[in-house]
């Protein structure tokens, strides 16, 4: 055989080779694309079947136990404090609160924590209820859902167990926790307070925008920095932020005015008289302070005899005070100076300070400082919870200063046989043996703190 012919032959046999592996690869592909499978089908039925239950018509769209998941949140602190918020909303508009559950689930990410709502079995009740939350801004979304008794009494136990967790009482306390800790927690507080502002929450037409995740942090930092500098309270210094404007920088108060004897630069005359002026006196910024509480709070501050260079320069008041340019970090350092000089003028009596802090020295506010105290509370339990969680290892500041607690009195004697085992809101001690009540219904809940009255201009005495 020649070669010719040979290689003519092992041509043919490679060309009909390649085209039986062609033929047999196509016809696998079809078999593989045409080949009929089983779909995956619940025995249960898709379309809603209705039933009559009680001479009502029902539409059942659960075998088991009926959910529905309403949140989801990849931070645990962010979590707990929305569901708190959430079952104090719900509370306050006289619904049962028992069958809201945040759980934890363990994802390829990370950690996942969501909250459900176990609804009644039946698409006619269920949907509105859901749907109410998010008509009021209180959800974003829902999505039904079926458990298993078995995945419900899991779930139930999961969340009692983050109940019993942010309730019981710490080690470590607030005044040894120092600020590298504290920052993230407080940071997402802050966040937290500026979501579930009332104006933000009800959309209004004048509503802030919410902290940034910078901004909030750049705050914290702040509010560390002047309660660690002016030996303040940080709790009840936390709690004033969050009574006068949940942390945001608007002004407020716009309309308010003051009537005086002569007209100072910068200020907004309104209106004038022979012998008077009168002039604007809004609540500025994040603290609203009003325009002739800042000018006394800058007087304390050129007497002062503090070394302010141990502050960072953006929290530093300059010696020319421009009223119509005060720049918000300034305002956090004036307010700070504000409660501090408050606090030394009666005796380091907390609640007094606060009250005076909203209504004078004159005639102090004992409403404001009972619903600062209650977020002062709040803050601290869930600081002192979310923090105790951090790596131990981690490289931390020097640690604070201790910080000076307002008096209080002994914890009232509890009945066992009256609380209710599965209630979220056990009472707790601080570190100075005083109750210290978790109360996310009245705490985290801003529409529920009664609305500052107007400042009068800031008095140092009562002359």
């Amino acid at each position: 055989m020649s070669v010719k012919n040979f290689l003519k032959k092992l041509l043919r046999y490679t060309l009909c080779l390649a085209a039986g592996l062609f033929t047999f690869a196509a016809c696998g592909y079809t078999d593989y694309r045409l080949w009929p499978l089983d779909l995956p089908a619940s025995a249960h039925p898709r379309v809603p079947v209705t039933a009559i239950k009680d001479k009502h018509l029902v539409v059942p769209f659960s075998p088991e136990v009926p959910a529905a998941e309403i949140a989801t949140f990849n931070d645990q602190l962010e979590a707990f404090l929305r569901f708190e918020y959430l079952r104090g909303r719900e509370a306050r508009e006289g619904h049962d609160t028992s069958h809201m559950y945040l759980t934890a689930l363990n994802t390829k990410k990370g950690p996942q924590y969501k909250i459900f709502v176990v609804t009644d079995n039946d698409l006619l009740t269920a949907v509105p209820q859901v749907a109410s939350l998010q008509s009021r801004n209180l959800i974003t979304h829902y999505e039904l859902e079926t458990w298993s008794q078995k995945e419900y009494n899991y779930y139930q136990g999961q969340s009692h167990t983050f109940d019993v967790a942010y309730d019981v009482p710490t080690e470590q306390k607030l005044e040894g926790i120092n600020s590298s800790k504290l920052l993230p927690a407080l940071a997402q507080f802050l966040i937290f307070k500026s979501q579930t502002d009332a104006r933000v929450v009800d959309n209004t037409d004048s509503a802030p925008r919410p902290l940034t995740r910078d901004q909030a942090t750049q705050l914290a930092a702040d509010i560390l920095d002047v309660a660690h500098f002016y030996d303040l309270p940080l709790d009840y210094f936390m709690g004033v932020g969050a009574m006068e404007n949940d942390y945001m920088d608007v002004n407020g108060d716009l309309t308010h005015a003051v009537w005086k004897k002569r007209a100072d630069r910068g200020d907004i005359v309104l209106r004038r008289t022979r012998k008077r002026v009168m002039v604007s006196d809004y609540a500025m910024g994040t603290w609203q302070i009003t325009r002739e509480t800042v000018r006394a709070a800058h007087q304390l501050y050129l007497h002062d005899k503090r070394d302010y260079t141990q502050l960072p320069p953006r929290l530093r008041p300059s010696r020319e005070l421009d009223l119509n340019n005060v720049p918000d970090p300034v305002l956090t350092t004036y307010a700070g100076l504000l409660l501090r000089d408050l606090l030394d003028h009666f005796g380091g009596d907390v609640e007094k300070a606060i009250g005076a802090y909203n209504g004078g020295v004159k005639t102090p506010n004992p409403a404001y400082a009972n619903s600062v105290k209650n977020i002062a509370d709040y803050a601290r339990r869930i600081l002192e919870h979310s923090t105790a969680q951090d790596d131990p290892n981690a490289k931390e500041k020097p640690s604070d200063k201790s910080q000076p607690t307002a008096p209080c009195k002994p914890p009232a004697p509890i009945d066992p046989q009256s609380q209710n085992a599965q209630s979220p809101n056990p009472q707790s001690t601080n570190a100075n043996g005083c109750v210290s009540p978790a109360t996310p219904n009245t705490t985290t809940d801003p529409t529920q703190n009664p609305p500052p009255k107007p400042k009068p201009p800031y008095r140092r005495t009562d002359d």
